[in-house]
């Protein structure tokens, strides 16, 4: 596969054309000057020549509207961009915060809310259907089963939860991963579904004034937030490696 077109590189004269409509006291000698104290790092060809990157620009702008602006030191803006470099974000124009902010909790869309967890399903799928609909085969489903990862319903039927793990349980049997070597999952679901019935069982008890502040079961809450705390701790140990 053939790699997209390099990002187009700037001279510092067209940088200074970039710039000058919104600072127009910028100078090439006051872009030299910033590069000097290390707050941007073009690169350089081989004849010696600066080549700027649209981020250099991005981080020209933000360094020159800091000192307009809010008249910030040297000292102050490189711990912001040292900041921003670690991911925070910029604060808006208006914004009362003088250094980049630890950036908002955003909600994983793969991971389930409170209301995907209490939301009833209709489907209830007979075991041959389970298996056709994961593609799973027989000794597999048996398995599965043996090792507690599919469990059915009173009735004998398995729902839309049992037809999510068959579907992951078969997709991960292409990379050699056995039911056998899933039963720490089931394991540990266990272990957090004991955790918050332990918790929230008291609180039901105690009616309303021990509930989640919109009189619901805190349960569903509950349980998502220890979902997303797995996710986040096996994302973290991942980064680790």
């Amino acid at each position: 596969m053939n790699a997209g077109p390099a990002p187009a590189r700037m001279t510092i004269g067209a940088v200074l054309a970039r710039l000058q409509p919104d600072f127009p006291d910028v100078s090439i000698s006051k872009i030299r000057f910033l590069e000097a104290e290390g707050l941007v790092t073009p690169s350089r060809t081989g004849s010696g020549y600066r080549t700027f990157s649209e981020q250099d620009v991005e981080r020209l702008h933000y360094i020159l509207s800091a000192q307009r602006d809010r008249f910030w030191p040297l000292k102050v803006i490189r711990e912001a961009l040292d900041a921003l470099d670690r991911g925070l974000q910029p604060t808006g124009p208006g914004d009362g915060a003088s250094r980049p902010t630890v950036p908002a909790a955003v909600l994983d869309p793969g991971l389930p809310t409170p209301q995907d967890l209490t939301r009833p399903s209709s489907l209830r799928l007979t075991a041959a259907e389970l298996r056709q609909a994961a593609g799973l085969d027989e000794p597999t489903f048996a398995e599965l089963t043996a090792f507690g990862l599919l469990r059915s319903d009173p009735t004998g039927h398995y729902g839309e939860s049992a037809l999510a793990v068959a579907r992951a349980a078969g997709a991960l049997s292409a990379y050699g991963i056995e039911p056998r070597h899933l039963r720490p999952f089931r394991t540990a679901a266990d272990r957090e579904i004991g955790l918050v019935q332990q918790v929230t069982s008291p609180i039901r008890g105690r009616g309303n004034a021990g509930r989640a502040p919109t009189g619901e079961d805190p349960t569903p809450e509950i349980l998502a937030l220890c979902i997303a705390l797995h996710a986040s701790l096996v994302r973290a140990g991942l980064a680790a490696q």
